[in-house]
């Protein structure tokens, strides 16, 4: 746990979160190595800083393309960088990728951010960048919010810069839409905030010549029927990451199907939440990305 007023404070838990390196690990190599040096708080609690779960991260990534931890131990800082950038330069690969990425939301270091997405995107398209980088990158931000192994800053300074690629990118398709193309309604119900996965959907339908109408985050299931009556074809499309629970799913999907029973719409229903829900005539119910993606552009 972090004490209040003291930034960037990280117990070793929150290290091995964040770096996958377990405790007892960490702990070896501090008294074999003086890999790391924790300090303490005034009530004697060790905490590590933000500097400390940097080099973490990095030797981390040197062991895992083969380097030995007594050999890393031994560099200093300027060594160590230079050593994970020509690693990165010969390797390459997702590790890479999601090293940068974390290191780039640490330092809130927008350049770094901007310089890595059009990498990636250059190589491989904006599709496989925000489905290959920014969802799973997603995911493990979800993990590390929970952990306290990151402040909320850092999580929205991320989170704001993958919503610009985003809607960079969907405005680029604005004038490419046919009014008699079909109709995607894409909202999250009330309570869920968490957009960037509705928001590629958005991408996805703009790309594949669906209209899109994003609603956003917490939308009022009342609001859902208004908006059915002025799009009585349309589907709706809900991608959620924490709301509704794993206990509350089925009872939504019921939801749906009793106030939406006679109309014309459908639904389609995504994350991990539904798992193991019953698909019906009116709603469909997947589990991920990739699978929602497939229902809607079959």
């Amino acid at each position: 746990m972090k004490e209040r007023g003291i930034a960037q404070q990280f117990s070793i838990k929150d290290l091995e979160h964040f770096t996958g390196v377990k405790s007892h690990t960490i702990r070896a190599w501090e008294q074999r190595y003086d890999l790391l040096v924790p300090k303490r708080t005034a009530t004697n609690i060790r905490y590590y800083s933000g500097d400390d779960l940097k080099k973490l991260l990095n030797v981390s990534y040197l062991m895992h393309h083969g380097m030995k931890i007594s050999k890393i131990a031994k560099l200093g800082q300027k060594p160590l960088l230079d050593r994970v950038n020509e690693v990165q330069i010969a390797e390459g690969g997702m590790n890479a990728v999601f090293s940068r990425l974390k290191l780039s939301m640490l330092n809130y270091d927008e350049a770094a951010f901007h310089e890595l997405v059009k990498e990636h995107s250059d190589e491989f398209g904006l599709d496989r960048t925000i489905l290959e980088v920014f969802l799973p990158f997603l995911s493990q931000i979800g993990v590390l919010w929970l952990t306290n192994s990151i402040c909320p800053a850092q999580e929205h300074f991320i989170s704001h810069l993958m919503r610009q690629v985003l809607n960079a990118a969907v405005d680029g398709f604005k004038d490419e839409i046919l009014s008699d193309a079909p109709v995607a309604v894409l909202y999250l119900p009330e309570r869920e905030i968490h957009d960037i996965s509705l928001l590629f959907i958005h991408f996805l339908c703009r790309k594949y010549s669906i209209r899109s109408i994003f609603l956003g985050a917490s939308v009022p299931f009342s609001d859902l029927l208004g908006v059915a009556e002025q799009f009585p074809n349309a589907r709706f499309v809900s991608y959620c990451t924490t709301y509704p629970a794993s206990s509350e799913a089925q009872a939504y999907v019921d939801l749906i199907s009793s106030e939406f029973a006679g109309l014309d719409n459908k639904f389609l229903l995504a994350g991990k939440a539904f798992e193991g829900c019953a698909s019906n005539d009116l709603v469909t119910t997947v589990t991920n990305g990739e699978e929602l993606a497939a229902v809607l552009f079959a």
